[in-house]
């Protein structure tokens, strides 16, 4: 599927010529989807689970503790983010990782605290990030990241990025439990699934746009899979690393990478970019 510049598409969309500051043209505030974009994606997705585990078990501060503490940090991140003119490696994928973690305690606090059935949360978070696309699209005339340029699509994005995680958990967490597959062939079940996706993208001729959502949804209970199978006991199905060196061993190569990327700007759409993308 081929996408315009973000200018055009602002100017384009349904319902005529947009208002001058809601939707002034900026340049493009998500990374170009590369591997390492994938890469960085999924070690968040670990992260998020096993930092809300980390924090939540061994620093006692409990599911609403954890939750609340978490919320406000992603709240300043964000913050810092939207006041940003351009996508900002460090910055961006800062927000990833505390959204990751958010995303994870909404769906813990539904099942843990509340006592809301996994299929019930599925099914919630599946029908509100629907409703989030379809406002998106309505409003917007796109769904692409690819032109996610103005103050309104940045804010449906962050929308669908939080609730992709919590969907994520919630029918992970669902898939793991019913099957009972355990870490590693959960892990692998999601990882076919995701290249389910790719075959039917590049092969099919599956729709860009959902495939890349749709794929972005998949790498959350994949993520956890991992981070599971490398920090729970052995005696669980684990590695035994304990969720202390899996978060510490996955946030190095985070920083790792996101510094690579800030240096080199590798995933950097520049101005003048081609006006056909594929996402």
């Amino acid at each position: 599927m081929t996408h315009e510049t973000s200018e055009t598409s602002a100017l384009s969309r349904p319902g005529g010529p947009a208002a001058p500051g809601r939707h002034r043209p900026r340049r493009n505030k998500v990374p170009e989807v590369t591997a390492y974009f994938w890469i960085i994606k999924v070690l968040c997705t670990t992260v998020g689970e096993t930092a809300a585990d980390l924090l939540n078990e061994k620093a006692g501060l409990g599911l609403t503790g954890v939750s609340v503490l978490m919320s406000a940090l992603l709240a300043v991140v964000l913050v810092a983010q939207f006041r940003t003119a351009a996508y900002r490696a460090g910055v961006y994928w800062l927000a990833v990782a505390l959204i990751s973690v958010v995303g994870t305690l909404i769906s813990d606090n539904l099942t843990d605290n509340m006592g809301v059935p996994l299929e019930t949360s599925t099914a919630v978070f599946a029908v509100v990030l629907a409703v989030v696309f379809v406002v998106w699209y309505r409003r917007e005339g796109t769904l692409s990241i690819h032109s996610v340029d103005t103050t309104g699509r940045e804010s449906f994005y962050w929308l669908a990025v939080l609730f992709t995680f919590a969907l994520g958990t919630a029918a992970g967490d669902l898939v793991s439990e019913r099957m009972d597959l355990g870490y590693w062939l959960s892990a692998a079940l999601f990882a076919a699934a995701i290249a389910a996706v790719a075959v039917a993208r590049f092969a099919l001729g599956l729709d860009a746009v959902w495939s890349f959502w749709t794929a972005y949804v998949l790498t959350r209970p994949l993520g956890a899979s991992v981070g599971d199978y490398l920090s729970q006991p052995a005696g669980d199905g684990g590695l035994g690393l304990g969720t202390v060196i899996t978060s510490v061993l996955f946030l190095a190569v985070i920083l790792g990478l996101v510094v690579y990327l800030g240096v080199t700007r590798k995933d950097v759409t520049e101005p003048g970019h081609a006006t056909r993308h594929v996402a």
